[in-house]
């Protein structure tokens, strides 16, 4: 699992999450790229599962790049626990993703296996998602999820 070696604070506040990405919205590195359209937080489990199934389903051709990082921590406290007694431990570790951020990305290989990989890894994610092209950031077939 993704998770960072150490952090400051070792509990966060829940924040915001209103707006739209304003970094990391355009595709980069590879060729077609997976795109958020909603507002969530996505959990490292999630991300992971997403990356296993677009590696797994290239077979481990063209090369894939994760542009998100769970770096929030994330509390829970146990089921029927009474109110008080502080914060609970960190229960698990979630990307922080708003509209227009570009999740995964990927190169190497031909448009169709692209587009079906990323499909795949939109039917792991919590959000809708679109698949991109770098060149002109439109919506291609096959994408959604």
């Amino acid at each position: 699992m993704l998770q960072p070696k150490r952090t400051k604070f070792r509990k966060q506040f829940r924040g915001r999450r209103k707006g739209a990405a304003t970094g990391g919205n355009t595709v980069a590195f590879g060729e077609f790229g997976l795109k958020a359209m909603g507002a969530d937080w996505i959990t490292a489990r999630q991300i992971e599962a997403a990356r296993v199934a677009v590696t797994r389903h290239l077979k481990r051709g063209g090369q894939v790049w994760v542009r998100v990082f769970p770096d929030r921590s994330v509390t829970k406290k146990a089921a029927e626990t009474r109110m008080g007694g502080g914060k609970a431990a960190v229960d698990y570790w979630a990307a922080v993703v708003k509209p227009g951020r570009i999740l995964f990305e990927v190169a190497g290989v031909p448009q169709q296996e692209a587009l079906r990989a990323l499909k795949l890894a939109a039917h792991k994610l919590p959000i809708p998602t679109k698949t991109v092209h770098r060149d002109r950031m439109a919506v291609l077939a096959g994408g959604g999820g």
